[in-house]
């Protein structure tokens, strides 16, 4: 009988409040309070779920979006920051691990913002900290790309837990860096809809069939279980969006919107989905079944040639300048009022 732990997971199909981020932390921790009061031990939330994500760089011309981007960076959280502290304190209360996306504000850029994600463990501790990788398509005219720093599983109670943002989910390398470190337990957030055309050119890309395959594919090469974790579109979202401008009603009504949902360690899905209704899904994943598929190929282990193939990643957080010398610490000082009078 293997000694790996049973888990109780959820994915929050969730959406913000719409551009605030202290009303989205607020509903986030009712979530996570009301997902442990049913025995979630692992709570996901979706990409950027705080403040919310930026669909509009979808749907107008940057030119007209520029009021959208301050509001995206005011309401956009440092970390650390009040907003992650309050998160960890209610994991640290509930005895719980958070997933919690968000939109990351820089400490040294009015304007540098990331789309992130946080780990926080069931002591309230920052288990992991992961900026984005790249910017998928229209992001990158709101989101600066990341670095490696992020690209760790984190070993926890409730099982090895690793995670990637949205589009990272097509990154071979970047989830054979997750499966180099015995990942049991994957986290793919996203978007509530990923609008890409007018119906009228022939339709938007299917994002919910390629979820399913991108987290289904991850899980059988990994030999790990999958939260699939989408945003929801709530009706002021809608509203938000249709009052700016009216013409865009068929584009959001006609895009897919985002499901939440569990795969196992085969690429099966397991537990509860979600798309249509606002709501947190539920599975248990039993981690003793990660073992007998790693027999059949483990990419890893002995399924592959590390004589042919090898993989270098880069951890070193990126920032935009190095001091030598004297340390900024040493400023402003409180001068000496004798050298003052002179």
């Amino acid at each position: 009988m293997s000694s790996l732990p049973r888990v109780k997971v959820a994915a929050a199909h969730a959406a913000p409040v719409f551009l605030n981020k202290t009303a989205t932390t607020e509903k986030a921790i009712l979530i996570i309070k009301e997902a442990a009061l049913h025995g979630a031990q692992l709570i996901a939330f979706p990409e950027s779920y705080i403040p919310a994500f930026p669909v509009w760089a979808a749907l107008w011309a940057p030119i007209y979006n520029h009021d959208l981007f301050e509001a995206m960076v005011e309401n956009s959280v440092y970390v650390p920051g009040p907003e992650v502290a309050a998160i960890a304190a209610a994991a640290r209360k509930l005895g719980v691990c958070v997933s919690m996306g968000i939109s990351e504000r820089s400490t040294v850029s009015t304007g540098c913002i990331w789309n992130s994600n946080v780990l926080i463990g069931e002591s309230g501790e920052l288990l992991n900290h992961h900026r984005k990788l790249v910017p998928t398509f229209y992001e990158k005219l709101v989101w600066a790309g990341g670095d490696g720093q992020g690209l760790r599983v984190a070993d926890t109670p409730f099982g090895r837990i690793g995670g990637l943002i949205c589009g990272e989910n097509t990154n071979p390398l970047a989830r054979f860096s997750l499966m180099a470190q015995a990942e049991q337990i994957h986290i793919s957030s996203w978007p509530p809809m990923w609008p890409t055309r007018k119906p009228a050119g022939g339709g938007n890309f299917d994002n919910v069939a390629a979820n399913r395959i991108r987290a289904s594919a991850h899980s059988i090469e990994a030999k790990a279980f999958g939260i699939v974790c989408a945003g929801f579109m709530d009706k002021p979202m809608r509203d938000f969006l249709l009052d700016r401008d009216p013409k865009i009603a068929e584009i959001v009504d006609n895009t897919p919107r985002g499901v939440s949902m569990f795969v196992d360690p085969t690429g099966t899905q397991i537990g509860d989905t979600r798309q249509d209704e606002e709501g947190i899904a539920y599975a248990e994943f039993d981690l003793g079944k990660c073992i007998e598929p790693k027999q059949f190929h483990d990419v890893v282990g002995y399924y592959n040639r590390f004589d042919v193939f090898s993989l270098q990643v880069e951890r070193r957080r990126h920032e935009p300048v190095h001091w030598t010398g004297a340390s900024n610490a040493d400023f402003p000082r409180i001068l000496d009022d004798d050298l003052v009078a002179k």
